[in-house]
């Protein structure tokens, strides 16, 4: 598991607190996330893991401040980062800290890179958008010094190469060069891992964590893999139907989870010393997030399930120093 408390810094540099963003459809209004919060400290990675459709990716483009509107909005709630509210400024206040401040790399490289542009211009553009006082020569070496970093060989030679001609990985690498260039104080990743093999996957893992260390970056880690949870990251933050239901280090997530989706996402993962006929499963489906119950969301799937999670949303309650959970349980 990581094992990086040690370098943390004490100072918070984002805090999200009781963020809800909402979509007007024509079933409803689907809560996707539904009153999220949650801190980052400077140097530390946090991780958000959840099944699909969980409101993950829908909480890393409220923190963006990329929903579309409409027909989605910031509902209400607050996403304070390096002391100002982002959700109070203009679209061109956000236009200026998007990049410079907080940056986005996401699931698919290709979708994010422009095939019609070198990958030296993409690099390039980044960097001159937040720091126009740069001549353009130094906004060159700047590019090729930021490809070094994240260990594209010959990078002055792959700087003329389009994304057709690099491999997935290299593509991933480039997207994180852009991610990095103007030395932003939170870098979120959407599932960046989730096109590469395994080996590559390893050595992305690894480049992310040396530049954290070298520049005492946070990352926000979006993931559905608890393998990349325990080896990236310092805090998790377990997601279901839009809410946080559980959260605190991930050696308290691993070996003490204290809520019934926690331990069914743990059984879930296969076990190297085990021999099993068949793999663990969550049995149903989350519910739509237009039409939410009452009570708890898990219920209807939770093997230990009481009268009153039907009733009524529990509360967070603490398990340890850093560790709490939503489940009447532990009352």
């Amino acid at each position: 598991m990581a094992t990086t408390e040690t370098r943390i810094n004490t100072e918070t540099v984002l805090t999200v607190d009781n963020l809800r963003t909402h979509f007007t459809t024509r079933w409803g209004t689907v809560k996707a996330v539904d009153g999220i919060s949650f801190d980052l400290r400077r140097g530390e990675t946090l991780g958000i893991v959840g099944e699909s459709g969980c409101g993950k990716s829908v909480t890393m483009l409220s923190l963006m401040r990329l929903i579309p509107i409409p027909p989605g909005r910031i509902v209400s709630g607050s996403i304070v980062l390096d002391g100002e509210d982002i959700v109070q400024i203009s679209e061109q206040e956000m236009a200026q800290i998007r990049g410079s401040k907080i940056a986005l790399i996401i699931q698919d490289p290709m979708t994010s890179l422009n095939p019609v542009f070198n990958i030296g211009n993409q690099v390039e553009e980044a960097i001159t958008i937040h720091q126009r006082e740069i001549p353009k020569r130094s906004v060159m070496e700047k590019a090729l010094e930021v490809l070094r970093k994240v260990n594209i060989p010959a990078a002055e030679t792959r700087a003329k190469d389009y994304p057709h001609q690099m491999s997935g990985g290299m593509r991933q690498r480039v997207v994180g060069a852009i991610g990095i260039s103007c030395q932003p104080q939170v870098l979120i990743a959407d599932e960046p891992t989730t096109s590469l093999d395994v080996t590559i996957q390893a050595q992305y893992l690894k480049l992310l964590k040396d530049i954290q260390k070298d520049s005492d970056l946070s990352i926000i880690f979006i993931t559905h893999d608890f393998g990349i949870v325990a080896k990236m990251c310092d805090r998790v933050a377990v997601m279901y139907a839009g809410r946080i239901v559980e959260h605190g280090s991930v050696r308290d997530i691993f070996n003490n989870p204290s809520h019934p989706y926690t331990e069914a996402l743990l059984s879930s993962v296969p076990k190297m010393d085990r021999d099993v006929d068949r793999l663990f499963s969550i049995e149903g489906q989350p519910p739509p997030l237009h039409d939410l119950p009452v009570g708890c969301a898990f219920a209807d799937r939770c093997p230990v399930v009481m009268d009153k999670c039907h009733e009524q949303y529990p509360d967070s309650m603490n398990v340890s120093d850093g560790h709490i959970a939503s489940c009447w349980r532990l009352e």
